[in-house]
């Protein structure tokens, strides 16, 4: 059984509809706000087939308005590099002695990590722990790079990765609800254009399958996938 305010917000949206993105984010403004200020997430089921490398979509992207999340970062660095990080505002940044901290301790404190190239010899020793969970720097996302002044300040700005699940379909937030229809429109187009952008060459027929936009508590909104 859904809670009352659920069922509040979904008296306002019409389950056959499709809807425009502006009016949708116009419709999660009005539903009844949680008790907390909930995401708001964009979900695009697309016509590729993840298990074939050619057919992968995965990029960064950096929202003009941000998440509406601070992400903590840790970067692995040495020498010079240690101080840059401390600079750009990094929330941890160490070597090899961090090894037992994670793997024994399990100590996940953060939502990204950032390497330099030449401590990726390192962070390869953590990949069982690290890549089941989304961790793993990778040049492609630009968490493994000698700029990490960048690195930093681009997620700390609201840099974000969306990538394919097994069920070929991006999930991603575009910020939060108090942002309002006008800052998620402009995140949202930012974020579409990218993934029309990331469209591979292998590819075929129909690229858009589906888009919907739901908030943390919600329910699922369906957008007119004709505009991308």
């Amino acid at each position: 059984m859904r809670g009352k305010r659920y069922q509040e917000a979904a008296k306002l949206v019409e389950a056959s509809k499709y809807y425009e993105p502006k009016e949708a984010l116009e419709i999660i403004e009005k539903m009844p706000k949680a008790k907390f200020d909930e995401s708001v997430e964009l979900h695009v089921k697309l016509g590729v087939d993840s298990k074939h490398a050619e057919q992968q979509v995965r990029g960064v992207v950096v929202l003009p308005h941000g998440t509406g999340k601070t992400l903590k970062v840790l970067v692995f660095a040495k020498g010079e590099k240690v101080a840059e990080a401390e600079a750009a505002g990094a929330d941890f940044v160490g070597g090899e002695e961090l090894i037992p901290k994670i793997e024994k301790e399990n100590w996940f404190d953060y939502d990204v990590i950032v390497a330099t190239p030449d401590m990726m010899g390192v962070v390869g020793r953590l990949g069982k722990v690290l890549g089941p969970k989304g961790l793993m720097p990778n040049p492609k996302s630009g968490t493994v790079t000698m700029d990490v002044t960048k690195a930093v300040k681009d997620i700390k700005s609201g840099k974000i990765e969306y990538r394919l699940d097994k069920t070929n379909i991006i999930h991603c937030p575009i910020g939060k609800v108090s942002f309002g229809a006008e800052k998620l429109a402009e995140n949202l187009d930012v974020l579409m254009n990218a993934i029309v952008k990331a469209k591979p060459a292998a590819a075929k027929g129909q690229y858009f399958r589906s888009i919907s936009l739901t908030t943390t508590m919600g329910p699922g909104i369906k957008i007119n996938n004709t505009k991308f």
